[in-house]
């Protein structure tokens, strides 16, 4: 069934669909696309799914495929929940019609990454929630598919309360400040504690830790551009699994639950971007309020 929520002209139209069988996602996906396809001043729409529903979508469509983008999921869907905000940017910037308008049917990978822990699958929610902030000055029509056979009850019954429209949809700011109440394990006691995250003390100790060098430099770039947000009160350093991890205790507040997600000017990922950069390159960026006051901010690489 999909939903379709009444939104002001030019809004983000951001819509949800939870089919179970292949006849029920055709029964969403191709109405969808037929809207996009007579919609005025739109390029084509793309579809982003599981290649077995690309190949639904073709004989379904016959010669009308042709004017179609389909995209297998594992090709956009390729890292973080916060790489799928910046590819999601880069596409709208560079393929969108005026004010951003184009119709994307999206299905990330549920049974990869997105769904294959609860700390993943709440990363995925959440940024399912800030994208009605994050995108809401575009023109796009999104309809965020969750076949049931593949993300699970769990999954889809959190992700209606990110969706206008379902009945039981969140504020996004108190949807993602419930995801983030969730405590973080603790810190090891035998932590590495610096007064300052020097870039090359944190590059070395990452290196020593077994990291390749061009991945120690990535966690130690991230470590300092998280540190812009500063002033840092100190900082801890210590293994998980093959990766690194380091947390940060700011300060001060953090107050922005959009911090790191807001994609900046410059195209490219490079220095300079803050957290943003560091959301690109770490597995996991956690922002939570500290007890003092401050902030404290775990960057996972690997």
């Amino acid at each position: 069934m999909s939903t379709r929520p009444a939104q002001a002209p030019g809004a983000f139209d951001h819509r949800m669909a939870a089919p179970g069988t292949d006849d029920a996602f055709l029964a969403v996906a191709l109405p969808f696309l037929a809207e996009g396809l007579a919609a005025p001043d739109e390029p084509p729409p793309v579809v982003i799914a599981a290649p077995a529903k690309l190949d639904l979508l073709r004989d379904a469509l016959g010669a009308d495929a042709q004017g179609v983008g389909l995209v297998p999921h594992t090709d956009w869907y390729t890292g973080s929940a916060a790489n799928a905000v910046a590819r999601a940017a880069g596409h709208l910037a560079a393929h969108a019609g005026p004010g951003g308008r184009i119709h994307l049917l999206m299905e990330p990978v549920w049974n990869g990454r997105a769904g294959r822990s609860p700390r993943e699958s709440a990363e995925w929610i959440r940024y399912e929630a800030l994208a009605n902030l994050l995108f809401a000055p575009s023109a796009t029509t999104a309809l965020c598919v969750y076949d049931t056979r593949t993300a699970g009850s769990a999954l889809v019954a959190a992700a209606r309360r990110a969706h206008p429209g379902t009945g039981v949809y969140e504020d996004p700011v108190r949807l993602a400040a419930e995801l983030d109440a969730v405590p973080l394990p603790p810190p090891p006691s035998d932590a590495l504690r610096l007064t300052e995250p020097a870039r090359d003390a944190v590059r070395a100790w990452a290196a020593g830790r077994g990291l390749a060098d061009a991945d120690a430099e990535l966690f130690a770039t991230a470590v300092t551009e998280a540190a812009s947000l500063g002033p840092v009160a100190g900082a801890l350093l210590w293994g998980e699994g093959t990766g690194c991890v380091c947390e940060l205790t700011l300060a001060r507040r953090v107050e922005d639950p959009l911090a790191g997600f807001v994609p900046p000017p410059t195209a490219g990922l490079e220095p300079g971007q803050g957290l943003w950069f560091a959301r690109q390159v770490c597995a996991y960026v956690d922002v939570r309020d500290a007890e003092d006051g401050g902030t404290d901010v775990r960057l996972q690489y690997g």
